[in-house]
C-alpha cells in the first residue's frame, strides 16, 4: 500500500463473502478479482451476528452458513487459492471465531494459508493489544477502522496502531449500497490525513464507478467496495452469471481508481 501511495496510485480493494454462493465459486472470484487488478482483496468470513454489515452482506453470510461454511473450510480454500494470487488477502472476521480458535493459532493458521492481513470490525482500539501481538508474531498486518463519529484524538491513536492502511468508514451505520457518497467524507479524509501518513482507504456505501471517482478526487489512497460486488456474485441466477456480473463491476471500479 505504501508503495502504491508513493507512486501516486489509488488502491482498488474489493470485498467478497466466503461461501456465497459456494467456496469453489469464492476461489474463482478471488482469482478473477486478482486478474482484474485488485491491489488488496478483503475476504469476509461468514458470521451469524455481523453487526457492521447491512442486508446484502448479512444475506450472503446467511446463505454461506446455511451451506455449512466454516472458518476452517474458508481457511482451506484460502490455502488452495492465495499462493497463485498477486494481490494480498485481508481476512475480514468478527472476534468470536478468532477467540474460539485461539489468537496465536488463528493468526499463525491464516498466515500459513496465505493471508497477509486481518480486519476485525467489532474489536475496539483498547482491545486490539493481544490480537495485534498475535498478528505481529505471525507476520499479519492488523487493519483498524475509523468512523465519522471518531474524535480526532482517537482517530490519531487508531491511525498510529493500524497496519498496512487505515480503513475509513464513510457512513454512520452498516455496510450497504448508497445512491451517493456523503460529501462529509472529503472532510474525514482530510482529518485522517492530517494525523497520519499511512494510506487512507474509504469503504461502506461504495457501489459504482462514480462513487470511486468522487472518493479519489477527495484524496483517498484507496477505495473499498463490498456490498455491490457481493450482490452481483451471490444473488445471480447461477455461479457463472454471478462471476460474470462481479467481474464487470470490478473492472468498472478498477478503471475509476487509476
Amino acid at each position: 500500500m505504501n508503495a502504491l501511495k508513493a507512486k501516486g496510485k489509488v488502491a482498488f480493494i474489493p470485498f467478497i463473502c466466503a461461501g456465497d454462493p459456494d467456496l469453489d465459486t469464492t476461489s474463482l472470484a478471488l482469482r478473477k478479482l486478482d486478474e482484474v487488478g485488485a491491489d488488496v482483496i478483503e475476504l469476509g468470513v461468514p458470521y451469524s451476528d455481523p453487526l457492521a454489515d447491512g442486508p446484502v452482506i448479512q444475506g450472503a453470510a446467511t446463505r454461506a452458513l446455511d451451506k455449512h461454511t466454516t472458518l476452517d473450510k474458508v481457511i482451506e480454500m484460502v490455502r488452495r487459492t492465495a499462493p497463485a494470487m498477486k494481490a494480498p488477502l485481508v481476512m475480514f472476521t468478527y472476534y468470536n471465531p478468532i477467540m474460539r480458535k485461539g489468537l496465536d493459532n488463528f493468526a499463525r493458521t491464516i498466515k500459513e494459508a496465505g493471508a497477509a492481513g486481518l480486519l476485525v470490525p467489532d474489536l475496539p482500539l483498547e482491545e486490539t493489544v493481544s490480537v495485534r501481538a498475535a498478528c505481529e508474531k505471525a507476520g499479519i498486518e492488523l487493519v483498524l477502522l475509523a468512523t465519522p463519529t471518531t474524535p480526532q484524538a482517537r482517530m490519531r491513536a487508531i491511525a498510529q496502531a493500524s497496519q498496512g492502511f487505515v480503513y475509513l468508514v464513510s457512513v454512520t451505520g452498516v455496510t450497504g449500497m448508497k445512491e451517493q457518497v456523503s460529501g462529509r467524507v472529503e472532510g474525514l479524509v482530510s482529518e485522517l490525513k492530517a494525523v497520519t501518513d499511512k494510506p487512507v482507504c474509504v469503504g461502506f456505501g461504495v457501489s459504482r464507478a462514480e462513487h470511486a471517482k468522487q472518493i479519489v478526487s477527495w484524496g483517498a489512497d484507496g477505495v473499498i467496495c463490498g456490498s455491490a460486488l457481493v450482490k452481483a456474485l451471490g444473488e445471480a441466477s447461477s455461479p457463472a452469471e454471478g462471476l460474470q456480473a462481479m467481474e464487470k463491476l470490478a473492472r468498472e471500479l478498477r478503471a475509476a481508481t487509476p
